[in-house]
């Protein structure tokens, strides 16, 4: 998948990954896209309800090796 921006959250606890993307997503303009990289287990549910709240698409995500992958586009 194409992206714009990627932030690497691995080895980082609930919440960072949720706040760096936040502010990742405020560097890039509307229909842009982020790759967040975090190694979180919570990071699974908190990447849906975070964009869900927040009005960004979660356009996939996926797991290898314990480091999960999410792409979010910006509203």
């Amino acid at each position: 998948m194409q992206y714009n921006k990627e932030l690497d959250a691995r080895g980082l606890n609930c919440p960072l990954p949720i706040l760096r993307s936040k502010k990742a997503l405020g560097e890039l303009d509307s229909g842009q896209v982020l790759k967040v990289l975090a190694t979180d287990l919570g990071s699974l549910k908190d990447m849906q309800a975070f964009a869900k709240q927040t009005g960004n698409e979660l356009l996939g995500s996926g797991e290898t090796s314990g480091v999960y992958t999410f792409f979010l586009r910006k509203a």
